[in-house]
């Protein structure tokens, strides 16, 4: 089970910090009330419908805080879960009767539009990516320990992919399995989010890699490295004999018996399929029963909490702009259809991220740059919903 926590870790450059400085004295905070921004609000629990467009007070910031104007956001299953109010056990953290933050998503990528008093890192007008307080809107707030400069050759919408989904692949398969060259690493689940940034991640550190995934998807991960692929629609990797020092499982559609059977003597296996079908405890019981039942024996349960933090972002962005790794887009939504982003993860079997982007509110897929066409050919666009 991955849990999602924002920790504040800071990497330093003594020039950066004086080049920012330097340049955010020059663009203060607007001082008085906040304009208006449009955002996709809930006020309780449900399903995609509640989400709705409305008209706020853009966020105001704190000293060490920066606001910006989204050019993108990712969507993500954790967004949806909050969304219903899922598991229950978690309502006391997110809202009990209603979500404590109406506006839903955190993955972000966008131009600093403004910066706190105490903001070294980042001036106004740097293209950053990261973790945001409510991404679905035109403008959003972010601690400046949770930011990273723009990877260079992506486009926003792919920037805003990343962090969430690259950040628990990163931690899952660098931090918690250490995987290094020549380890066998099997991804059940690896044509989604964090199934394709943990097949590119573990493929640039020398493992050999297995990804499991639907026939359609399976040309997919050849593309990205993959060592061997496997249609679990034909095949059980529980039962084909062959053993992995890591299985990221993404999926939880195996016993944990079988999938210890799938494990060399001492490998592990790192759960991280959410199970919200149970409303109450989502993989909590899952979890339970796996650590009493790898309590013997050298096999591992590679549990883990994921701090969402400045440093692994840059990781990231280092091996993006080295080519190592690409988000994979499966569709691209306009603000107003942010409902409809959510009810899509929501359902599952994607082929790699969602995003939502504010270009497309006034631009259909046929009217975008060739350069946007370009960076996105696997991604469906869907044009914003007239009213």
């Amino acid at each position: 089970m991955i849990v999602y926590l924002n920790g504040p870790k800071v990497s330093h450059d003594i020039s950066r910090h004086f080049e920012v400085h330097m340049a955010n004295a020059a663009h203060p905070p607007a001082p008085g009330k906040p304009p208006s921004m449009q955002a996709m609000i809930q006020d309780s629990y449900g399903s995609p419908a509640v989400v709705r467009a409305r008209n706020v007070a853009r966020p105001v910031i704190g000293d060490q805080e920066v606001l910006i104007e989204v050019r993108a956001a990712g969507v993500n299953p954790a967004d949806w879960a909050i969304m219903g109010g899922l598991p229950y056990i978690a309502r006391p953290v997110y809202g009990l009767r209603k979500p404590k933050q109406g506006v839903r998503g955190t993955d972000v990528a966008g131009v600093v539009a403004t910066v706190g008093a105490g903001v070294t890192l980042f001036k106004a007008g740097d293209e950053v990516f990261g973790s945001s307080d409510g991404s679905y809107a035109e403008y959003s707030k972010a601690p400046q320990n949770a930011l990273a400069l723009k990877p260079a050759n992506l486009s926003f919408e792919q920037a805003a992919a990343v962090p969430m989904a690259g950040t628990v692949a990163l931690q899952a398969i660098r931090d918690r399995g250490k995987v290094r060259a020549g380890h066998t690493v099997l991804v059940n689940g690896a044509a989604g989010g964090i199934g394709t940034f943990a097949v590119q991640i573990a493929k640039a550190l020398g493992a050999h890699v297995t990804a499991v995934a639907s026939t359609r998807n399976l040309d997919l991960l050849r593309s990205l490295g993959a060592d061997a692929v496997i249609d679990y629609t034909k095949e059980d990797f529980t039962r084909s004999g062959r053993r992995y020092q890591l299985i990221l499982d993404n999926v939880s559609n195996h016993s944990l018996t079988a999938l210890r059977r799938a494990l060399t003597p001492s490998g592990m296996l790192i759960p991280n399929g959410g199970n919200f079908g149970n409303r109450w405890l989502a993989s909590g019981g899952r979890i339970a029963r796996g650590v009493a039942l790898f309590k013997f024996g050298d096999q591992s349960l590679g549990n883990f909490l994921v701090s969402m933090n400045r440093e692994d972002l840059i990781a990231l962005k280092a091996l993006i702009e080295a080519g190592k790794v690409t988000p994979i887009m499966d569709r691209i939504y306009a603000l107003s259809d942010a409902s409809k982003a959510l009810a899509h993860v929501g359902g599952g079997h994607l082929s790699g991220k969602v995003a939502i982007s504010m270009t497309l509110a006034t631009a259909g897929p046929e009217e975008m740059p060739a350069t946007w066409r370009a960076a996105h050919p696997r991604a469906t666009p869907v044009a914003a919903t007239l009213s």
